[in-house]
């Protein structure tokens, strides 16, 4: 037998459909057989085995023993001559086995072998060549030295970014989403280390077959997709410890005891710092905007106040709290009333910073009418401030827009104009999984992907026309369905438009689900993910506020509300968890549980949606429904009349 393909999989049932129907294709011609190794999976990836690929063979773990005790499973079964270790979320060419082995039969010096990566996005992975991350090349990686000059043979040794990515190169590390092993190079040096449970074992296993006297090469003539890693979080904290460790446990393998040291003190700085600045940064990037309109604010107003007290009044006008206490109230109370009025709030805008400048000096006068004579200092300076702030914050705002900065620009439309390019049959199958999607596509069109004479309908164009149907239709998804099209000419065309704005997503065929860069979408959520208007920043505060007030409210009237409500023992109970922001008035109705799995996620609620139609008996799906539209919907009054409608079950116990 002349391969086995291993691919270890963990909650990515589509891609992993995906990947078996790219290595099906690929393995036309060759003998060799494929092995599944499935982690316990929560989803439904050995349900899918069973039913679509028979011929797999299989092997369930009762739990997850991490990358490479999976792998040595099936390698200890394995009967080929080549080993490849494949992740679930790729997809090979057609030709990818074939022109990797003949490569391996020509050199069999070659212990293992690489090919070039691309994204979900079309974009190379600077990970398919690596170099070894001794302390040095660690530490030029680690304080950013490798990132500033990649192409540096000193500097941009971890991904040798000096080397040609069209080039074959014998290479340190290959990368273990694609690593082709000739058997019996394994059969010398051992399997993977089964101490790395996930990231590293790579690195140790390249590192033992250039030990062993082998080469190991990256050889570009064929390309995979590698939609690099979804199950995992790359820049989560949990990631940097747990491949942070794995490099520590390689360098207490294979490095001195100097070294290891050395790079463990680097590895632990790497991890303080990773943690430090991130925190540091979430800070800076909450109020360094505020910072500035403070600093704006206080230095226009203390001008003000100067020049209205000298050329209007007398020196020394005003009393010293005046400018201590008085107009930094002021500035709070302006401060407030712009977060509230969702000034910062991304991207941030000019209108909402006005607003909230309005707003906050109404505020400001109210009070100021209220005060006592003795405490009311001056109307004009509280006028000429508004002035000030409202021109100040709104230059501010416009010299970050005029530069660019990211913060300031304002999203464009989230429209969707998807293009999905195949053969009739099966183009019009997905588009109809996009038609019935929870939010359909503002457009939808067909590309076929062969010359034709008449156009069917929904047609748009062909693929030879397609930069042009891009920018005639305003085009921002392509679609590209695998039973249509070959995965060479997909990573081609991704790699073509890799540029542009275009986001790319596979359907495979028969199939209930569409695969992304980022996402896998199913028939019965597609676009689920992107309903997320409840969690927008402004509407969550508004949400907070209004159980806040309400509780408060409620509380105060017990006495009254107690006889409103049927069960009066629990309805106390939920004031107080709503205000404490234990709960909330409203959230998903949870009998929809399995229609819920991909909503954002809130407070467990009092009341539901449904609650909003009082004395009407909804099914699961129509709750799931007002469920959706709650969420992607959310308005204030919303969780006034649902509460109002349902204020005799605030007392439900959940």
């Amino acid at each position: 037998m002349k391969i086995s393909i291993i691919i270890v999989n963990y909650n990515v049932e589509f891609y992993l459909e995906q990947c078996l129907l790219s290595v099906e294709k690929a393995m036309k011609g060759i003998d060799g057989e494929i092995w599944v190794v499935d982690n316990n999976s929560a989803d439904q990836s050995n349900r899918m085995l069973e039913k679509k690929f028979p011929k797999v063979r299989l092997i369930k773990n009762s739990e997850n023993f991490g990358f490479s005790v999976a792998n040595n499973q099936a390698i200890r079964q394995a009967k080929g001559d080549y080993i490849l270790l494949l992740n679930p979320d790729t997809i090979v060419e057609e030709d990818t086995f074939y022109r990797t082995i003949a490569y391996m039969e020509e050199n069999p010096q070659v212990g293992a072998l690489g090919v070039k990566m691309l994204d979900g996005n079309g974009n190379f992975l600077a990970e398919s060549k690596r170099g070894l991350p001794t302390p040095w090349v660690g530490f030029y990686k680690i304080v950013g030295l490798a990132k500033l000059f990649p192409k540096s043979p000193i500097f941009g040794k971890y991904h040798l970014g000096y080397l040609n990515k069209e080039e074959i190169h014998e290479v340190e590390v290959l990368a273990g989403a694609f690593m082709l092993i000739q058997k019996k190079v394994l059969d010398k040096i051992g399997l993977l280390d089964e101490r790395f449970f996930m990231y590293g074992e790579d690195i140790d296993l390249s590192y033992r077959i250039t030990q062993a006297g082998f080469k190991n090469v990256y050889f570009p003539k064929t390309s995979i997709i590698h939609f690099k890693g979804e199950s995992t979080k790359k820049d989560s904290t949990n990631y940097v410890f747990v491949f942070y460790r794995a490099m520590l446990l390689f360098a207490q393998k294979h490095f001195s005891q100097q070294n290891a040291q050395f790079f463990g003190i680097i590895i632990h700085l790497a991890i303080y710092f990773r943690a430090f600045g991130a925190l540091l940064y979430r800070i800076l990037n909450k109020i360094f905007l505020p910072i500035l309109d403070v600093a704006l604010l206080f230095g226009g107003i203390y001008f003000i106040q100067d020049y209205w007290e000298i050329t209007y009044l007398s020196k020394n006008a005003y009393p010293w709290y005046y400018l201590v206490y008085v107009i930094p109230t002021y500035i709070l109370i302006w401060l407030l009333s712009s977060l509230y009025s969702s000034a910062y709030d991304r991207p941030y805008s000019i209108g909402k910073s006005i607003r909230g400048i309005g707003f906050g000096s109404l505020i400001i006068l109210v009070i100021y009418a209220l005060l006592p004579e003795n405490l009311r200092f001056s109307r004009a300076i509280i006028l000429l401030s508004t002035v000030w702030g409202i021109f100040s914050l709104s230059a501010l705002r416009a010299f970050f827009s005029v530069f660019h900065f990211s913060a300031f620009l304002q999203k464009k439309s989230a429209e969707s104009r998807v293009a999905i390019i195949g053969h009739a049959v099966e183009a019009r199958r997905v588009a109809e999984l996009y038609r019935n999607s929870s939010l359909p596509p503002a457009f939808i069109g067909l590309i076929s992907p062969n010359q034709q004479g008449n156009l069917d309908e929904g047609v748009v164009g062909e693929l030879s026309q397609l930069p042009a149907l891009i920018n005639i239709y305003g085009l921002n998804e392509l679609v590209f369905c695998s039973a249509s099209m070959p995965a060479w000419q997909i990573i081609q065309l991704m790699t073509k438009h890799s540029n542009s704005k275009l986001s790319f997503k596979i359907a495979p065929h028969d199939s209930s689900a569409v695969i992304g860069s980022s996402s896998i979408l199913q028939a019965s959520d597609l676009f689920v993910i992107d309903i997320d208007g409840i969690l927008k920043p402004n509407n969550r505060r508004t949400k907070r506020t209004f159980d806040f007030v309400s509780a408060l409210f409620l509380v105060f009237t017990f006495p009254i509300g107690i006889w409103i409500v049927k069960n009066k023992v629990s309805f106390l109970r939920n004031c107080l968890l709503v205000f404490l922001g234990r709960a909330s008035w409203i959230g998903y109705d949870a009998k929809s549980f399995d229609s819920n799995e991909k909503l954002p996620a809130i407070r467990k609620g009092i009341l539901h949606p449904k609650d909003a139609f009082p004395g009407i008996e909804l099914d699961t799906d129509s709750s799931a429904r007002l469920n959706l539209m709650y969420a992607r919907d959310y308005k204030l009054k919303n969780d006034i009349q649902i509460l109002l409608k349902g204020i005799r079950e605030l007392g439900r116990s959940n």
